[in-house]
């Protein structure tokens, strides 16, 4: 049933008069540096479970074990979880939102924890992915509760700090320590639409053992690098064969392979040793990620056999899995959409995306969720792990109004 007029009118007053303190609450959060690597997040999350509680919620604080968080390759984690309830009964919907971000990187013309407001835009790193939608889901939360609707559900809040290392110490750990157990969630958003797919990621280490050798005389060696070049062309040989496998959900396009990391070898002169590499595969939803890596593995081991002396191995990193449409996410997708829809303007349809986020672990779990929050209309235009990373306030407002909208309606509002 529609949100009656009555409450949507009170929830956009509510978020119309409180643009400046939600602008306020972002940038003390773009202003709390929460780079990841290295991921020492713990400040930051101090600073936005105290702002929290200057907003009026209860947060708990969920220090995460520090044996789990160096095997996660990070320094400090805190997950907070900010609740609240409505009436009675009704269904419990997480909101999930990272604030650990990329490290700012070079080309700025702002400070990146600066949150300079320049045109009506906050610069910042965080400022859209996704700092913006802790105080998108904080403020429509309020608004609920100012809006005299009489609901039935409760609305949590999950902050994690390990997107950017893969999200297993943050959204896996709250729901397999039982620490919540959503019926719905929405992940942060990053754009203008509402997104129910997006694509996985394998990555895989490579590692290239030989014999070194004194470089004037080679022969004496195995060089591992002459091995692992072998290999590297060989994927991206193969790599150029992934543009005929479309998906046919909209936004995701085709899966792609790059190298991104390589190392080795021990001086100018002395044949290498070793070569290591890192390579990431995004997979579309329609792919099996066990078939994915098993294709690789033989295209590697193929190549090999071109350097029998040299020993191979190859290592998981990374498996993240796709997040398809479902069923149970339609109804949520459909509401979200509509008021959508509506706030902006403008048609707002549900699409996927070639990036793989937070959102798998609450799908793995069995909670359906869609991604939906503050963004201008393109990753692009808001420099997402970019310099100058910013985000138009105006859609902050908007997005904080189409969140409040829709948790009214999945839990029952009705006017007072």
């Amino acid at each position: 049933m529609p949100v009656e007029q009555s409450v949507e009118t009170a929830i956009h007053e509510f978020v119309g008069t409180h643009r400046d303190a939600e602008a306020r609450f972002l940038a003390e959060i773009v202003k709390a540096p929460s780079d990841n690597p290295p991921g020492d997040c713990d400040r930051s999350a101090e600073t936005v479970a105290k702002l929290l509680e200057g907003l009026g919620f209860t947060v708990e604080r969920h220090k995460v074990p520090e044996a789990l968080v160096k095997a996660n390759g990070m320094i400090s984690a805190t997950n907070l979880i900010a609740r609240r309830q409505f009436g009675q009964g009704g269904p419990t919907i997480a909101l999930n939102a990272h604030g650990d971000v990329v490290p700012p990187g070079a080309g700025w013309t702002r400070d990146p924890y600066g949150a300079e407001i320049v045109d009506g835009w906050m610069v910042g790193r965080g400022a859209a992915v996704s700092k913006s939608d802790i105080a998108t889901y904080a403020f429509a939360t309020l608004a609920l509760e100012k809006s005299g609707a009489r609901l039935n559900g409760s609305v949590e809040l999950h902050i994690t700090y390990d997107e950017e290392a893969g999200g297993e110490i943050g959204p896996r750990y709250i729901l397999e320590q039982g620490l919540s157990r959503p019926d719905l969630a929405i992940g942060a958003g990053f754009s203008y639409a509402v997104v129910n797919a997006h694509n996985g990621c394998l990555h895989l280490e490579v590692e290239v053992l030989g014999r070194s050798a004194h470089a004037a005389r080679p022969f004496t060696g195995v060089d591992a690098l002459e091995a692992a070049n072998a290999i590297l062309a060989a994927l991206y040989g193969w790599r150029g064969g992934l543009a005929a496998r479309t998906s046919k959900i909209a936004g995701i396009g085709s899966p792609q392979m790059t190298v991104g990391l390589i190392a080795g070898g021990i001086n100018t002169n002395v044949v290498p040793d070793r070569i290591t590499f890192r390579l990431d595969r995004r997979m579309v939803p329609e792919e099996d990620p066990a078939d994915v890596e098993a294709e690789l593995r033989a295209v590697i081991a193929l190549a090999a056999t071109l350097h029998p002396e040299a020993k191979v191995t190859v290592k998981r990193i990374l498996l993240a899995e796709p997040l398809t449409p479902t069923p149970a996410g339609a109804r949520l997708t459909e509401i979200l959409c509509r008021h959508a829809s509506r706030v902006m303007g403008e048609p707002v349809v549900a699409s996927g995306v070639p990036l793989y986020t937070d959102a798998r672990h609450y799908a793995k779990a069995g909670v359906p969720i869609v991604l939906y929050g503050a963004g201008p209309h393109t990753i692009e235009e808001a420099n997402a792990h970019r310099a100058d990373e910013r985000l138009p306030l105006s859609d902050l407002v908007k997005a904080t109004e189409v969140i409040a909208l829709t948790l009214a309606e999945l839990m029952g509002a009705h006017s007072t």
